[in-house]
């Protein structure tokens, strides 16, 4: 079954060329020559993918896109906007309102058809990997509605990218749902008195951040950024609350989840109050290696988040990492760090 596009453009010789475009590729088009019929068209019929000017008569592409996020139906349908104004402000404005990408007029037949399969592999990569993580939850919740209400909950929500470095939620922020990480890592930390960081987490694919906001109705206890650039879906907060009322099924696994996070954590706080440095890097290195994908012996990591999470100095890293190196334990090219002998540094944190 071919895929739907709906063009919504003002400008008939463009909307007739992109239709052609489309069509000879295999498109099913649907074409609206204003916002509001857009609208219209959208709501009546939803796409797989919407492709829609900026600058139009009775309704602009930037109400299109906010009238489309209030509807379950279509707020995760991918959205491109077409616009001759390639201004800084302008792509901000689309990106913080939720659009997927941008084309900017003119455009080759090319860069049209490269932008819509895209966008269309990763939407169906992101519902592969939604009903991958959420299969899991199979022998938990005993409830099949409550399953299939949280898989309608996290398919209906866009998810959004994050550069490395950003950052995603700050301490102190309101709770406002929790995160599911789809791909990337993200790490949390706590801000000391002295100014130094010291890490809390490290979240990949499949964790969820955020759950201790979420139960117990409190701000954000720790700041959220990306260690690498990733992708996230919120879940929000109202959608939560009215899921685990009816299905206590799901809170007791947010529970489970919250209660292995804070053990960790308490581990992590004895490790730095009673262990040697070297016990503390071993440690650290080995959090690390557990949260690669196939336990992949090598990774980056930058020394100023292996002081955060090991709770020491950057020079104290440094050189402790020296010693490893010329111990045989790893090796280090820069901020990538390969793990040479695994049951050694193991033995060593125990």
């Amino acid at each position: 079954m071919s895929k739907k596009v709906l063009i919504i453009e003002d400008n008939d010789d463009i909307r007739e060329n992109v239709i052609e475009i489309l069509e000879l590729a295999g498109y099913t088009v649907a074409s609206a020559a204003n916002g509001k019929a857009g609208v219209e068209l959208a709501f009546a019929d939803v796409p797989d993918i919407i492709l829609c000017d900026i600058m139009m008569p009775e309704m602009d592409g930037y109400g299109v896109l906010y009238l489309l996020s209030k509807r379950p139906e279509t707020m995760a349908v991918p959205f491109i906007f077409l616009t001759a104004k390639a201004e800084h402000f302008d792509r901000r404005k689309g990106m913080e309102m939720g659009a997927d990408d941008y084309l900017t007029k003119p455009f080759d037949d090319m860069e049209l058809l490269s932008a819509i399969e895209s966008r269309l592999k990763k939407k169906d990569n992101q519902q592969q990997f939604y009903s991958k993580s959420l299969d899991r939850l199979d022998n938990i919740v005993s409830k099949k509605g409550g399953l299939e209400e949280l898989k309608k909950i996290i398919h209906e929500r866009k998810s959004r990218a994050f550069k490395k470095g950003q950052v995603i939620y700050y301490d102190g922020d309101k709770g406002n749902g929790i995160y599911l990480v789809i791909n990337g890592k993200v790490k949390t930390v706590k801000l000391a008195e002295d100014g130094r960081e010291l890490m809390t987490g490290i979240y990949s694919a499949e964790d969820y951040l955020g759950i201790n906001a979420m139960l117990t109705n409190e701000p954000y206890a720790d700041t959220a950024t990306a260690l690498e650039d990733c992708l996230l879906c919120l879940i929000p907060k109202e959608q939560l609350d009215q899921l685990l009322n009816v299905y206590p099924e799901i809170a007791r696994e947010f529970i489970k989840l919250l209660a292995n996070d804070i053990r960790e954590k308490e581990e992590q706080l004895l490790q730095m109050a009673y262990h040697s440095v070297r016990k503390k890097m071993a440690e650290a290195l080995l959090r690390l290696y557990r949260q690669q994908a196939n336990e992949e012996i090598t990774f980056k990591v930058a020394r100023e988040d292996l002081a955060a999470m090991a709770g020491m100095a950057t020079e104290t890293v440094s050189r402790t990492l020296s010693d490893f190196k010329e111990e045989g334990l790893i090796e280090k090219t820069g901020s990538t760090i390969t793990l040479i002998d695994v049951p050694r540094l193991t033995k060593m944190k125990n």
